[in-house]
């Protein structure tokens, strides 16, 4: 069963509203940080929350009975709110997606929202707040920056092609480390949803995680997608559709590229 193009339009314009809210708020926080570990080994600001927050009030205002499945919860945890619809839509978000650099004063992170529906994204939309860029797709609707078309690169694997890769360490993401070195300009940028909507709009040829979470990639996802790029797990499959009434916040290591380049960074990565 597939969401009409009206009601689809309507999750598009209350993502985008709500990721400016929470953008606009991020960048007035950050001139009183207040950071702290998080598990032990994140950092969390006071801004993480009281953006979410805004984020799932906005979603609220037009759709009451959908669910959340978001990054801030209670005592370090995750936050997982049913949705209540017949249909249910789920909402996956990172208010800050990035919170490291934000906490730090490294002007280099994003709001990151999705609609989920049947397991699979259906809307996704990433705002970099610091240069006022609003990244959209939509299932049947092209990915798009601040309403101008974008498309993954047309380019190869060469020196000047641009290429995200994870900071945390991870056999998947180490194996193949070196030699993209090498041979591209390596890039780390702390936001995993970032290099997703660089990916899409070709400033990128690809990027690599093996630490991000539903929340971080959820709308990356669908934004390469719908801007002509592949994205899979580590063998070769979709990361979607999920779960999200089981789903636990695990890591989902990922590869996202154009198809152009999809089949060798692969074998970099996974050797195969």
């Amino acid at each position: 069963m597939s969401i009409h193009h009206t009601e689809l339009s309507r999750l598009l314009e209350t993502a985008v509203v709500a990721a400016r809210l929470a953008g606009q708020r991020a960048m007035e926080e950050l001139r009183y940080i207040k950071k702290e570990l998080k598990n032990g080994n994140e950092l969390v600001t006071q801004a993480d929350p009281i953006c979410q927050k805004l984020i799932m009030d906005r979603i609220r205002e037009t759709f009451p009975d959908h669910g959340f499945f978001a990054e801030e919860g209670t005592q370090g945890s995750f936050l997982r709110i049913q949705p209540r619809s017949e249909d249910p839509v789920w909402w996956v978000i990172d208010p800050i997606d990035g919170t490291n650099n934000f906490a730090n004063g490294l002007l280099c992170f994003s709001v990151s929202i999705a609609a989920i529906y049947e397991g699979m994204p259906i809307v996704g939309v990433i705002f970099d707040p610091t240069t006022d860029s609003m990244y959209t797709a939509a299932e049947d609707m092209d990915a798009q920056l601040n309403g101008s078309r974008i498309n993954v690169s047309e380019g190869g694997i060469d020196p000047f092609a641009n290429f995200g890769v994870d900071s945390h360490q991870d056999p998947f993401v180490d194996a193949g480390k070196q030699e993209i070195m090498t041979l591209t300009r390596y890039r780390c940028l702390g936001s995993t949803a970032l290099h997703m909507a660089y990916v899409a709009k070709g400033a990128m040829i690809g990027m690599v995680t093996s630490s991000g979470k539903l929340w971080d990639i959820a709308a990356g996802v669908i934004l390469v997608e719908r801007a002509g790029g592949i994205v899979t797990d580590p063998e070769g499959q979709s990361p979607f559709p999920v779960d999200i009434e089981t789903c636990n916040a695990e890591p989902m290591p990922l590869l996202a590229t154009s198809k152009k380049v999809h089949s060798k960074i692969r074998e970099i990565f996974t050797k195969k």
